[in-house]
């Protein structure tokens, strides 16, 4: 039996899931631009609704991720690295298999780890040491996730299109990550 809080997410969900299935999954299977056009303030709330009262790391990453994919547009990976023994690990995602570890320093995820600051890559093929985990990528951005001042992990995000991303994602997934952090 579900307590009431779980059914009210679950109905949330269920209806968020409903109005937004065609436009995503259209744009996956036919190749069709989704809108990038992308209102994070609603988009954190359903996330806040996703991850209230839930205390599992893995679950709520998982849940991040799993939302992110579903209603950004024009990306072919979304997902977490988690620092671990000073490298970053993969954590929950949505994709392609990626790369396991990567070490701080090299290609984007690394270096904004490293720097503890957002990088945005309209093309991945002009940074030096860019990993190609997926050779359809061709933009990025990266999201260090900082906790106390120390660095927590990473939010990365590719995209098939050069020049996806900008500083209005840069801005919503920051108040993304800022939601996530208390629950991780």
């Amino acid at each position: 039996m579900q307590s009431s809080n779980s059914q009210s997410i679950s109905q949330r969900l269920q209806a968020m899931a409903d109005s937004e299935r065609h436009s995503h999954s259209a744009a996956k299977s036919t190749g069709v631009k989704a809108p990038l056009s992308v209102d994070y303030q609603q988009l954190n709330e359903q996330l806040s609704g996703l991850i209230n009262g839930e205390k599992d790391r893995v679950a709520n990453l998982a849940n991040c991720s799993a939302l992110l994919w579903q209603e950004l547009g024009n990306i072919n990976w979304v997902g977490f690295y988690l620092l671990k023994r000073n490298k970053l690990v993969l954590g929950p995602f949505q994709g392609k298999p990626a790369c396991s570890r990567i070490e701080l320093g090299a290609g984007v995820c690394g270096t904004a780890a490293q720097m503890l600051r957002a990088i945005i890559v309209a093309d991945v093929h002009q940074f030096p040491g860019h990993i190609a985990c997926d050779l359809a990528s061709k933009s990025e951005i990266v999201l260090p996730i900082i906790s106390e001042g120390k660095l927590v992990g990473v939010l990365d995000i590719d995209s098939p299109e050069t020049d996806r991303f900008d500083h209005h994602d840069q801005q919503g997934l920051e108040l993304i990550i800022q939601t996530l952090l208390p629950h991780l």
